[in-house]
């Protein structure tokens, strides 16, 4: 059965991206977000395998819906995803419990590797 991944960016070409890479090697992305609010309610909604999350957003941060997320279901798989330059966010969101981080520009296998990892 496939993993399902809920994918939050606000960028929806980035989105695709990430859909494409993931719908091309077996995941199943049951949902979308565009904010660290709605992240948290689709992922109340769809219960996910695992979420790829965008540090920097509109409404709510990455950072902040990754708390919100751990503080309702402590076990939830979450890879951050951040640009270049957002070291000091990507430290805060692994000790904030995020399984790990991919950076933009997405490598394909790099984003594979990661979601496998972090699914043993």
């Amino acid at each position: 059965m496939a993993h399902k991944i809920l994918i939050v960016d606000d960028a929806a070409f980035m989105r695709m991206m990430i859909k494409d890479i993931l719908t091309k090697n077996g995941f199943e992305v049951v949902g979308e977000a565009v904010d660290g609010n709605q992240a948290v309610e689709k992922y109340k909604e769809l219960s996910p395998d695992l979420v790829t999350m965008d540090i920097t957003m509109p409404e709510k941060d990455g950072v902040s819906a990754l708390k919100e997320i751990r503080a309702f279901d402590s076990d939830a798989n979450i890879i951050m995803c951040s640009a270049m330059g957002q070291q000091a966010m990507v430290i805060e969101a692994i000790s904030a419990g995020a399984r790990d981080f991919i950076v933009k520009p997405f490598q394909a296998d790099r984003v594979v590797e990661a979601i496998n990892k972090t699914l043993e």
